[in-house]
């Protein structure tokens, strides 16, 4: 209504025509006038009865200010660093570049051999074009080439006359050979190290000792691959000794992985001081299976031909490669894979995506113009495969410096998509985690796991009480190409490699600029 003023008062609408106005207004400012006198004498008498007493600290908005607080350890601008960081990981093809180029250019990187060391050259070259301070640390490294590899069977249950049967295998690393013409013996085919120990001694002397251990596919097929591989390849590393032990002339063992396509798998196995070492095979898990067939029928004699040599020790290197921190440069957080391989494929989700991975992350960051408060270190550790050499080497020389390891990564585990993080560290650091996770939650990989183990190489720093963590990556398919001739550039996904190098990336980040270290 024109000329009107609309007050409420005791929830009541009083309708005021224009003439009341001045009379109004009078008595709403004595009404304001009287709670101000009010509020007035209040303060007053509110500081003169505290007077005296003495003054209370103010509350700190920060964390820090309260012992039961919650620390910060990831700011909001590191945050938003780590989203920059996925999304360039996930439109990079650098990490595949290198992979690809040590797959297929380079090729398989046995230690000792030329391949090895051409691959040390090339990651240094690519890491100072970063503008990284790249370092190339000596270690010496055994030297173990594989020579001719065959076998057949030459008597067997049902034989055709004049016959024979081709046994695919290969020479496990580190094995010794046969006399040059080769071994002619009976064979004794046993499951696991039980059955051997319950054969007599003559059941086994001078025979070919087939361990026969299935690599369980249906272990694997859930997604514990590593499980399953953990298994099965203690008759690798330890199957020569035991069939040693009894006078065997030779070992063989059922290739260790789930690979259907008569494909041997090769990887280290390891003698005894004191026990006589034989040559030492691994074969194809239809031909493991074709042996233990006719054996069970009656006397299948073999002829075998192992011709490795282990030549003297070579001069070689792990690459490191640092972007130094702001803040924090003594300060270190690793990220890492080896260099070396094994020989029979080119090496390229063992562990050649693993040290594209690590490369990438130093490619990132400076793609991004990050600066963080303390040194990333990216490493491609030499001799990962047959002796650990460079890790040893790496803790040996840095030992006393491992209070300023705050975080080690190592990636061994091939280039399937990751759902997130294997970390073995307190468990607090799984909470500590949790912003971290929620950043690779955009692309699955967002499942934060604690586990006993992490790598090989960084396992001294494991040990010392350094935060490790890895990639915790789909299995199920990994060891159908582990260790064979079928470990080739096809067997990569692009698109699950950058997923790979998001996580690394992500998580090397995080803790190179967070607010505090991580608790150990």
């Amino acid at each position: 209504m024109a000329g009107s003023l609309d007050f409420v008062r005791d929830d009541e609408r009083v309708d005021l025509p224009s003439r009341q106005l001045a009379r109004n207004s009078e008595m709403f400012f004595a009404f304001r006038y009287r709670a101000f006198i009010v509020g007035l004498v209040a303060t007053i008498t509110a500081n003169l009865t505290a007077f005296g007493q003495p003054a209370r600290p103010e509350a700190s908005s920060t964390p820090s200010a309260s012992p039961s607080a919650t620390p910060i350890f990831f700011a909001d601008q590191t945050l938003a660093d780590l989203k920059q960081l996925r999304q360039a990981a996930l439109a990079s093809d650098y990490a595949f570049k290198q992979v690809a180029h040590l797959a297929n250019n380079i090729g398989p990187r046995l230690t000792g051999s030329v391949q090895a060391a051409k691959a040390v050259e090339y990651v240094a070259d690519e890491m100072k074009a970063l503008g990284c301070d790249v370092q190339l640390e000596k270690v010496m490294v055994p030297h173990w080439v594989r020579g001719v590899e065959t076998a057949e069977l030459t008597q067997f249950p049902g034989q055709a006359a004049g016959t024979t049967q081709k046994i695919v295998l290969c020479a496990l690393g580190g094995s010794v050979s046969t006399p040059p013409e080769g071994i002619n013996a009976d064979t004794a085919c046993v499951r696991d190290f039980e059955e051997l120990k319950a054969l007599p001694r003559e059941k086994v002397n001078g025979k070919i000792v087939l361990f026969n251990h299935s690599f369980d596919k249906k272990i694997a097929a859930q997604g514990r691959g590593g499980d399953a591989y953990g298994q099965a390849v203690v008759y690798r590393s330890d199957g020569p000794v035991a069939a040693a032990k009894l006078g065997a002339a030779a070992c063989l063992i059922r290739s260790v992985g789930g690979a259907d396509y008569r494909i041997p798998h090769t990887g280290q196995t390891n003698y005894e001081d004191g026990v006589p070492k034989i040559p030492a095979a691994a074969v194809t898990a239809e031909d493991a299976d074709l042996i233990a067939y006719l054996a069970a029928q009656g006397e299948t004699r073999m002829h075998l031909v192992l011709t490795p040599q282990t030549l003297p020790d070579v001069e070689s290197a792990n690459v490191i490669a640092d972007i130094k921190g702001s803040e924090h440069p003594e300060q270190v957080v690793i990220v890492s894979g080896h260099l070396d391989s094994w020989d029979l494929g080119t090496g390229a989700i063992d562990d050649g995506a693993g040290v594209a991975v690590a490369m990438e992350t130093a490619h990132l960051v400076r793609q991004l113009h990050l600066k963080p408060k303390r040194t990333i270190r990216v490493i491609a550790w030499m001799n990962e495969e047959n002796g650990s050499r460079g890790s040893k080497q790496y803790a040996k020389d840095h030992a006393s410096e491992f209070a300023n390891h705050l975080a080690v990564n190592e990636t061994d585990g091939g280039a399937d998509h990751p759902i997130g993080l294997n970390l073995k560290a307190k468990p607090e650091i799984k909470k500590i985690f949790e912003p971290v996770a929620k950043v690779l939650q955009e692309i699955g990989a967002g499942t934060l796991n604690l586990s006993e183990h992490i790598g090989a190489d960084i396992e001294p720093m494991e040990k010392a009480g350094v935060p490790a963590f890895s990639p915790m990556q789909d299995s199920r398919f990994y060891f159908n190409y582990h260790h064979t001739p079928a470990d080739t550039l096809d067997k990569i996904v692009p698109r699950e490699l950058q997923e790979n190098a998001a996580v690394v990336a992500v998580a090397a980040y995080a803790v190179a600029n967070a607010e505090q270290s991580l608790p150990r």
